[in-house]
C-alpha cells in the first residue's frame, strides 16, 4: 500500500529474528544496537546508517497495529504546513469506549494508553498515563507515532532521559522538556477503534478490532 507523503519505508530493529521475517517479504531492515531505550532512539540511530537525509522521519511503533495510513499523511501534511515545529504526534478525542477503557485500566493498576494535553494552537503542553484532564473534560488519546524534523531526531540522542520522562515513562516528553516544540495532531479514525498493545489483555481486543475493520 502506498501511503501518501511517505517515500521510504525502513524496519529498525536490534533483534535478528525480526530482521530475517521483514527480509523474507522484501522489507529494507536497518540492525541498530540493543542500547536504544525507546523508539525514537532507535530511529535516530538508524537515520545515521542510510544514505538518504529525509525532511521529515515517521516513527511507527509496533505496538501500535491499528495505526491508520492517513494518520501517517496527516502527520506528514501538518509538518509541511508548520515548517516551525521540530516534532509532531497524533491525538484521537476519546469516544465513550476508548474513555472507559483508559479508565478501567487505571482502576486496575495498569499502564495503559496515554493522554494528551494541549494548547489553542495544538502544541503539546503535557502527554501522561493518567487519564488527562481531571473531570469532565475532553480526553484525547495519544497515538504513539511520531514525525521529527532531522536536526531534532539527532539532538534527542545528546539529551539525558528527563525527570518528567522518567516516571512517566514516555519518551517524547524529553522534547518538551528541552523546550522543542511538539505539535499534537488531531485525527480522526473515521469509524474505526484505535488501541495498543500496552497490557497482555490487550491482545485479545486488538485481534477482535483488526478483525473487524480489516477484514
Amino acid at each position: 500500500m502506498t501511503i501518501p507523503g511517505i517515500d521510504a519505508v525502513y524496519v529498525a530493529t536490534d533483534d535478528r529474528r525480526i530482521a530475517d521475517v521483514c527480509e523474507a517479504f522484501g522489507a529494507s531492515v536497518i540492525m541498530t544496537t540493543p542500547e536504544c531505550l525507546n523508539g525514537t532512539a532507535r530511529c535516530a540511530e538508524a537515520l545515521g546508517k542510510i544514505a538518504e537525509r529525509p525532511d521529515i522521519i515517521i516513527n511507527l511503533q509496533g505496538d501500535a497495529p491499528l495505526t491508520l495510513a492517513w494518520f501517517l499523511s496527516d502527520l506528514v501534511a501538518e509538518m509541511k504546513k508548520n515548517p516551525q515545529v521540530d516534532a509532531a504526534t497524533p491525538v484521537l478525542l476519546c469516544n465513550a469506549k476508548a474513555f472507559e477503557r483508559l479508565r478501567k485500566d487505571r482502576q486496575h493498576g495498569r499502564v495503559g494508553g496515554t493522554t494528551a494535553v494541549f494548547d489553542d494552537s495544538h502544541c503539546a503542553l503535557y502527554f501522561s498515563k493518567e487519564v488527562l484532564p481531571f473531570g469532565s473534560g475532553a480526553c484525547f488519546h495519544h497515538a504513539g507515532v511520531y514525525a521529527y524534523r532531522p536536526t531534532a531526531l539527532a539532538a534527542y540522542l545528546d539529551w539525558p532521559e528527563g525527570n518528567i520522562e522518567r516516571p512517566e515513562g514516555l519518551e517524547q516528553l524529553r522534547f518538551l522538556e528541552k523546550g522543542a516544540n511538539m505539535l499534537c495532531v488531531e485525527v480522526d479514525a473515521k469509524g474505526r477503534e484505535f488501541w495498543e498493545v500496552n497490557n497482555p489483555e490487550d491482545i485479545p481486543l486488538i485481534e477482535e478490532m483488526f478483525g473487524v475493520h480489516h477484514a
